[in-house]
């Protein structure tokens, strides 16, 4: 056996190791479990998903929503208006309200992920240096359009960072909150977003994180909602995400894993 097989096989051991007693604990009458998620930790979820409905014979059924903010179809809204799910994976800010509110079972959360901020502009367009704090403000300040998500991110930009360069008045006029994806639509020249949101983009050339001196790190957790009639494999499918085994996939949709 090749090196790469063994490499393969211990691979597909480990997987099988972390979610293999699911498929002796899940019950037949478990149809579907209900997931609504947002966007920072899609691309890993997407990856690992078939892998636990593989092992668990379990189908899950997923639909999507803000972290953060007042509208319709965030997923605080979607779970205070009786949207069914069963489990929720969003930014930690999104998901302290829902536990204080008492709309998951206590104990059940888990923290998946942590993600950074990073900048991208068209595809075949100069890059600009944002490495520096100088330099991420004089892109912002240079860029004709500037695109940034609705969510965390976007939120901490438009009444954080921006104020704090002392642009907030030069970027107000220019900046839409309509997610990095305008840029590859030729709808803005700048997109600023988590950095797992803007690598599946199209139409984009990837930049950068924007510096470490104002950085702001989301952390992206799970957790069972309250009244889930499959508590149970809620519970096995959080703790997969949270596991070994998925870290590689987190690592590769540009996030930290919160447990390696």
């Amino acid at each position: 056996m090749t090196s790469a097989l063994r490499h393969v096989v211990r691979g597909a051991v480990v997987v099988s190791a972390a979610v293999g007693t699911l498929a002796t604990t899940a019950s037949p009458a478990v149809a579907q479990v209900r997931v609504i998620i947002s966007g920072g930790f899609a691309a890993a979820y997407k990856e690992l998903l078939p892998q636990f409905e593989k092992f668990a014979g379990v189908t899950v059924t997923t639909t999507s929503g803000g972290s953060v903010g007042n509208g319709a179809n965030t997923i605080g809204s979607q779970i205070r208006r009786g949207v069914p799910a069963d489990v929720i994976i969003l930014a930690r800010e999104g998901l302290h309200e829902l536990i204080a509110e008492g709309r998951t079972v206590p104990g059940t959360d888990v923290d998946l992920a942590r993600s950074t901020i990073g900048v991208v502009v068209g595809a075949g367009a100069p890059k600009p240096d944002v490495s520096t704090v100088d330099g991420l403000k004089q892109a912002l300040l240079g860029a004709r359009r500037v695109a940034v998500s609705s969510s965390t991110s976007g939120v901490y930009l438009t009444t954080d960072l921006f104020p704090k360069l002392g642009i907030a008045t030069e970027m107000n006029a220019k900046t839409t909150m309509t997610g990095a994806a305008a840029v590859g639509r030729n709808e803005a020249d700048l997109g600023l977003q988590q950095v797992s949101e803007l690598l599946p983009l199209t139409g984009v050339a990837f930049v950068g994180t924007i510096p470490q001196e104002v950085q702001y790190v989301t952390t992206y957790a799970a957790a069972v909602v309250a009244g889930s009639p499959h508590v149970d494999v809620a519970r096995r499918l959080i703790a997969f995400l949270a596991s070994s085994s998925a870290a590689p996939a987190i690592t590769r949709s540009g996030m930290e894993p919160s447990h390696k």
